[in-house]
């Protein structure tokens, strides 16, 4: 029996949504909406979580055509175990504070210096000389829109949410994986951008990680409980 399109879809979803409130890039926008305008980085946050989403489900699609789904099945159930621990251990480690939160703002701040000092520095010059040096691509987009698109693409690049989103495509049905992921980064997104600091303060990242732990554990067990095929 192939996998189901709902199960995809709320495992998934349940996921992505545990993973991403309170993490690096979930910061990362709220600070930036306070900044810069909120539709800017709405949308430059969103096609970046969007397309990472949909890269990291096709890699995992990809992969029960390399090697036999049985394999993937068991190495899927493994990673649910390992980040379930790892999740609980990063749990138990917090003080309470919001010390991500803490980090991702002092570094935001240290590159919008530091690039406020370069701007003083540079020379004016006539607009069509100033269109001829900019990137190509600033000459498309919003240089807001690629921050933000940048920040939240490589801050999600190799994450835990990345590698079980691969993990999970492999062995859910990869449309669900895709549907549910997008939805939930939506929500988180949308949340982080329209909340700011204020919201992203709240948010105990302590209880976040507790219940992302208890959540790759159980979706560990049901894997285990499940055969390669998705009958129990």
């Amino acid at each position: 029996m192939a996998p189901s399109l709902l199960g995809g879809f709320t495992k998934s979803l349940a996921m992505t949504v545990l993973s991403e409130i309170g993490d690096k890039t979930f910061f990362a926008a709220a600070i930036l909406a306070m900044r810069h305008p909120r539709k800017l980085v709405l949308a430059g946050c969103l096609t970046a979580l969007i397309v990472m989403t949909a890269l990291s489900a096709s890699l995992g699609w990809v992969a029960p055509n390399l090697i036999s789904r049985k394999w993937t099945h068991h190495l899927t159930t493994l990673l649910f175990f390992l980040f379930g621990i790892w999740s609980l251990w990063e749990g138990f480690k917090e003080d309470g504070d919001s010390e991500e939160l803490a980090e991702v703002e002092a570094e935001l701040d240290a590159a919008f210096k530091s690039n406020k000092g370069e701007s003083k520095n540079k020379f004016k010059a006539n607009d069509d000389m100033k269109k001829q040096q900019r990137p190509f691509l600033m000459q498309f987009f919003s240089p807001i829109f690629l921050k933000a698109f940048s920040i939240t693409f490589f801050g999600e690049w190799g994450d835990k949410s990345q590698i079980a989103t691969i993990g999970l495509a492999a062995d859910e049905n990869p449309f669900g994986v895709v549907l549910g992921g997008i939805i939930a980064q939506a929500l988180c997104t949308t949340a982080a951008v329209l909340g700011g600091k204020s919201l992203a303060s709240q948010i105990s990242e302590k209880m976040v990680e507790l219940s992302s732990g208890v959540l790759f554990l159980l979706f560990g067990i049901m894997s285990l409980l499940s055969g390669p095929e998705g009958e129990l």
